[in-house]
């Protein structure tokens, strides 16, 4: 009898969303310059960006305000973004186009299997995870991003003392990130954060606000306690 090959359950839904002209043309011509087309082999970062720095990795970076404000004020830092939507991937590309930044290089991909099979152990020193799908209903929590699993395989690519920096404006989200978080071996909570960790206020935050809803930043160190397993699928 044959295993049926088990469907990974996917953190985010493609939406069409509409795309502009400006987009378009973005991803038509900027994406060469920015983009990542993915290959079997994994990635060799010290040749996408030209030079060897700190990396920092934003998932789901939305239009990518928070990604060009940090690659702006810190051009020393190599900037990797994942988005799955091109709407906000072509608004990125012409936020970098228009700042001249050339420390920042877009994948538009699975995140999860980006970690799995194309970033090496050790590679990154930050990573940023601002306002993800909160998947409020109960039946859908397991598409959260945010899980044991998750975490795991972030931190086979994080460097000692690399920092995860994560906000979302949903507390019962909030509350499940520092749960798990928290129980995981690889990562140690960290109160309060210094000027260098502050992110720029993003869309998504603007309007939570509006709402009413509060912000919650979550930050945690890469501990050196080592991965000497293969993380769990």
């Amino acid at each position: 009898m044959t295993d049926t090959p088990r469907r990974e359950i996917r953190s985010f839904v493609r939406r069409a969303g509409r795309t502009t002209q400006a987009q378009a043309r973005a991803m038509e011509q900027l994406w060469p310059l920015y983009g990542i087309d993915l290959t079997d082999a994994p990635l060799d970062l010290k040749t996408v960006f030209g030079r060897s720095g700190p990396r920092m990795l934003e998932i789901g970076f939305g239009d990518g305000e928070a990604l060009a404000e940090f690659a702006g004020a810190n051009p020393e830092v190599d900037c990797l973004g994942i988005e799955v939507h091109e709407p906000g991937v072509g608004h990125l590309l012409l936020a970098l186009e228009s700042r001249r930044l050339h420390n920042v290089r877009l994948i538009c991909h699975d995140a999860v299997e980006i970690l799995d099979r194309w970033l090496a152990p050790d590679s990154l020193d930050r990573a940023h995870l601002f306002f993800p799908d909160p998947w409020p209903k109960k039946r859908h929590h397991k598409r959260r991003i945010v899980q044991a699993s998750f975490l795991d395989k972030l931190a086979r690519t994080m460097r000692t003392d690399g920092m995860l920096h994560m906000a979302t404006d949903w507390m019962p989200y909030a509350e499940h990130m520092q749960e798990v978080a928290d129980a995981c071996v690889w990562f140690d909570r960290v109160d309060g954060a210094s000027d260098t960790q502050i992110r720029p206020e993003t869309k998504f935050e603007r309007r939570g606000r509006r709402l009413g809803h509060e912000v919650r930043d979550l930050f945690y160190r890469r501990n050196d306690t080592p991965v000497t397993t293969p993380v769990p699928d």
